[in-house]
């Protein structure tokens, strides 16, 4: 199982707890389903090719511990780790891993919003055959021991319903807390989002610890988009070294809808996302966004996988990567274009810059083609700043401290200006520029 027995003896005894302490027809039937393929799969280990680069397993030798759902986070602390102009958004807080009620807040009405834990929707007439119909379906793409280990505990989490023609004016912001004050903590947050027809939603992920012990965060969020839907979706994480995570993000576009993603990652840890797209109905369109600038001994590695199962369906990818320090940077990046999928158009490009000697990226750009009436294209590169653009800036009386934080920051903001939220993309922008200052002085 390529861990220490005695975590495995605490995981298996706290499943069985939860199955007991928590009876849910459905929810034990899936989580009995995970754990079957946790047992079978393991964690895995970097002789694993979708794991190469990121030795999740050494995750599993320290002794994280499951949450309690007693954890000391306050109002206090979600006000200080709260985005820009909260106040005009709805807020989802969880803490370790559980949803907490009592720290969120609903702003919309409940006709242009429904957030209810996923025990209650699996009880409510209305919600539960779409819980029965698509929760779990990542598993059919993701099928690790590490992404059967969430499903394993599924337990304080979302259910997220936005009605048919409802377009969302506010957007979602989900906070993910780590509570690490009293011990290392193992959170697994599980959220399933249905936009049904003609529908929008913007929602945001933001990080944050509190406590100085390892966190490892391994999340699944599950995204239903029917057709005429329009999603946006943007990760920030900006942590604490002592924060690590595993988050999949799996986009079901099941009618013709429009898809964005962007993924920010400015500090943390051992960070792995899974950024899923797939297309299910002809003419779907996505698009996705990733800016990793790294520093310290940070570890980022972004996989992503876009499934164009149907003809007539665009998507176009862009991921960059700036690598200080001993940071590493990983890119994987998948584009399948089935047999039927005739007509598509799929783009994928990963670009790198490397700041120091020590830092490193892997980028593997891949396409698998089935058809043969498309255009698809990929390609990665690599390399140091541009010494004639920093000699054109010199020459122009700007420092060279200055001159490679301007470059830096035009590299990224391909990638930033993609936010289309304004506050958030401002706020970014200022973490970046905090970020380059900081690297260039």
């Amino acid at each position: 199982m390529h861990m220490a027995i005695s975590q495995f003896n605490y995981i298996e005894e706290k499943f069985e707890a939860l199955q007991t302490a928590h009876p849910n027809v459905l929810l034990n039937e899936v989580r009995q389903k995970g754990f079957q393929t946790y047992q079978t799969a393991g964690v895995p280990s970097c002789k694993n090719e979708e794991w190469r680069y990121t030795p999740v397993n050494n995750l599993f030798k320290q002794a994280f511990l499951f949450s309690d759902n007693k954890a000391a986070i306050n109002a206090a602390f979600v006000d200080s780790v709260r985005l820009p102009e909260s106040a005009t958004a709805n807020e989802l807080v969880f803490v370790n891993g559980l949803y907490q009620p009592s720290l969120s807040t609903i702003r919309s009405a409940n006709d242009e919003i429904v957030v209810l834990c996923m025990e209650a929707a699996s009880a409510d007439a209305r919600f539960a055959d779409i819980l029965k119909a698509h929760l779990g379906k990542s598993s059919l793409y993701v099928q690790d021991g590490v992404h059967a280990l969430n499903t394993s505990f599924i337990n304080g989490g979302v259910f997220v319903y936005i009605p048919k023609n409802t377009q969302a004016t506010l957007p979602l912001y989900v906070y993910q807390i780590a509570d690490t004050v009293h011990h290392p903590v193992l959170a697994q947050p599980r959220s399933l989002i249905y936009l049904a027809e003609s529908a929008s939603l913007q929602l945001v992920e933001h990080y944050a610890t509190s406590g100085n012990s390892d966190s490892f965060t391994n999340e699944i969020m599950e995204v239903v988009v029917a057709g005429n839907s329009v999603f946006e979706y943007y990760k920030v994480q900006n942590d604490d070294a002592s924060a690590n995570q595993v988050n999949t993000t799996h986009i079901r576009q099941i009618g013709k809808s429009y898809v964005h993603t962007v993924v920010i990652t400015l500090s943390g840890g051992m960070i792995r996302n899974n950024t899923n797209i797939i297309m299910e109905t002809p003419g779907n369109e996505a698009h996705m966004y990733g800016l990793y600038l790294l520093k310290g001994n940070t570890h980022a590695d972004n996989h992503t996988l876009v499934d164009n199962r149907e003809p007539h369906c665009f998507s176009n990818e862009l991921y960059k990567g700036i690598m200080d320090d001993a940071a590493t940077g990983v890119f994987s990046g998948k584009i399948y274009v089935r047999p039927h999928a005739q007509k598509t158009n799929a783009y994928q490009s990963n670009k790198n810059i490397l700041l120091s000697e020590k830092a490193t990226v892997n980028t593997k750009p891949q396409l698998e083609i089935f058809a043969d009436d498309v255009k698809c294209s990929h390609g990665c590169t690599v390399g140091r700043l541009d010494e004639e653009a920093l000699f054109y800036l010199r020459s122009r009386g700007i420092d060279a401290a200055q001159a490679k934080a301007m470059l830096l920051q035009a590299f990224a903001n391909d990638v930033v200006e993609k936010i289309k939220i304004d506050s958030l993309r401002q706020h970014i922008e200022t973490l970046i520029a905090n970020r380059l200052s900081l690297q260039t002085n």
